[in-house]
This record gives C-alpha cells, sequence and structure tokens, in this order.
C-alpha cells in the first residue's frame, strides 16, 4: 500500500468524515506484521534524520491532530520519539496563556517551528484555532474564518524556506474512543488524563468534525498536505505513519556535508598518536 497516496487530501477535496474508515488492516496480516514493518520505517527515520542534522540545510515539521484517546501521545512515543533528540523536539500546544492571547494566533506558533536541521512535532497546532475556537463559539465567525488563509500563508512561507510539512489527523471512531476512556478508568497510571471535558466533546462530535472536514479541504495543499490516518488499530495508525515519514524523509535526501579537512594528514596525526600510546 502507498500509504502516503492513500491517505493524503488532494487540494480543495470535499471531505467526509463519515465515509472514511476508522479501523483497517491495510496490507498487513496482522499486528506483528505492522509493528515489524514500523520497526523497519524507523530504522530509515533515525538514519535519515541524522543525516538531516547533520546537514542542516532542511527541516521537517510534523503535526499531530486528533480527538481525545486517538493516540497523539503513543505515535510520539513509539514511533516519532525515537528520533535523535538532539535534533528533534515535541511541543505540546495547551490552553494559551494569557500572554498568548494577547497577540496573534500565530506568535506562539511560529517560535516552534524547526531550524534547518531539525525536526519539529506539534502535538496540536495553529489549527485549534479553526477548531477549538469555532465549535466552541470562543471568537466570532468573522474572526476564525479568515485563519485559513493565513494558515496557508503561513505554511507557505515555511515550505519556501527548506521545510516540510506533514499533517496527520488521526481518525478514531467513537465506539473506539469510549474503550479507550474505559481503559484508562481502569488503570491509575491514565488517570492524569482524565478529564470531564473529553465527555463534553463527544456531545459536540459531528460539529468537531465538519469543523476539520473544513480546515482539510480549504487547509490541505501540495506544500503542507493534510493525510487522514485510520487510528482505531494503535498498530495500523503507527504503520501509516512512520511510512509516510519516512518516505518524506528519503525524498528530501539530506546528505553528508562534504569532507573539508585532509583525510590523509588526519591519518597521519592518528597513527602518531596510536604509536605515542603504545609507549
Amino acid at each position: 500500500m502507498d500509504f502516503e497516496k492513500e491517505f493524503r487530501i488532494k487540494p480543495s477535496e470535499s471531505v467526509s468524515l463519515k465515509k472514511r474508515e476508522t479501523k483497517t488492516k491495510g496490507p498487513f496480516e496482522d499486528k506483528a506484521d505492522a509493528v515489524a514493518a514500523t520497526e523497519k520505517n524507523i530504522a530509515t527515520i533515525q538514519e535519515l534524520q541524522y543525516r538531516m542534522y547533520v546537514e542542516a540545510k532542511q527541516s521537517l515539521l510534523i503535526v499531530l491532530q486528533a480527538p481525545d484517546a486517538a493516540g497523539k501521545d503513543g505515535v510520539i512515543r513509539k514511533v516519532l520519539g525515537k528520533m535523535n533528540p538532539q535534533g528533534c523536539r515535541t511541543y505540546p500546544f495547551k490552553v494559551p496563556s494569557s500572554v498568548e492571547l494577547a497577540h496573534d494566533f500565530l506568535w506562539r506558533i511560529h517560535s516552534c517551528t524547526p531550524a534547518r536541521g531539525k525536526v519539529a512535532i506539534f502535538n496540536r497546532s495553529h489549527y485549534e484555532d479553526v477548531l477549538v475556537v469555532r465549535v466552541q463559539n470562543l471568537v466570532p465567525e468573522s474572526v476564525w474564518r479568515p485563519r485559513y488563509e493565513i494558515i496557508n500563508d503561513f505554511e507557505r512561507n515555511l515550505a519556501a524556506n527548506g521545510t516540510r510539512i506533514l499533517k496527520f489527523y488521526l481518525h478514531i471512531s467513537p465506539e473506539e474512543q469510549l474503550e479507550r476512556f474505559r481503559k484508562r478508568l481502569e488503570n491509575p497510571a491514565k488517570h492524569w488524563k482524565l478529564n470531564p471535558g473529553d465527555y463534553e466533546a463527544r456531545n459536540q462530535w459531528d460539529d468537531v468534525r465538519r469543523a476539520y472536514e473544513d480546515a482539510f479541504e480549504r487547509c490541505s495543499t501540495k506544500y503542507a498536505p493534510w493525510y487522514v490516518i485510520p487510528a482505531d488499530h494503535k498498530w495500523f495508525r503507527d504503520a501509516a505513519i512512520s511510512s509516510i515519514v519516512a518516505k518524506t524523509l528519503s525524498e528530501m535526501d539530506p546528505k553528508f556535508p562534504p569532507v573539508d579537512v585532509d583525510l590523509d594528514e588526519i591519518r597521519r596525526l592518528y597513527d602518531l598518536a596510536k604509536d605515542a600510546q603504545k609507549i
């Protein structure tokens, strides 16, 4: 399966999340088969990310958006978190602070975009400002609607300066979400995640879905595509995302910089040091 082609939203494509599957095995025979593919992809990601870090000419921005319990943290922990932390950082965007609210909605975002050679992972993102604010009526439509084009311009600017952008929506069913809520209740180690607001959000499921569909249609571009990833099976979710990230890094094809030292002289100095060590 070409995961990139299968789950990418084309520019201006009308999207119906109701018609898109949340559970699939894809090309995999079973979970073990998918896990093996993910591990292979992670090895590729690790190698290419190291090259990109050393090359220091390109960068990668990965955006994760999803309903609660769809697995953003799991993707970061199991897949994206395997990259070298020297060149990779995760930014979890929560409710804006009073200082952040005093600026334009992209103010807190722009400083977190990746420098050349780096990878930035957004756990939630600037898209909250056309999702949450819309569904919860935090600002009027006259404020949030123009933000689609502002976001497109923002992402176009990043792309023009050497940043590849991947945006993933983890597509989970209401039934699977509720099952994961149950598991959280039964696991004391996950009680810190419990939030009454998660259940209130379920009552707005259709409103949230429509907000995402509009964002996909208006903001999935050639330079910053959206991918809708079936997420009911965690192992498929991880395999699909790791495949797309690995393919993207391969297309970026980062190179080690040319050697600017005299290798023969370095070998001579090494041999001298080695001989001196024996004395």
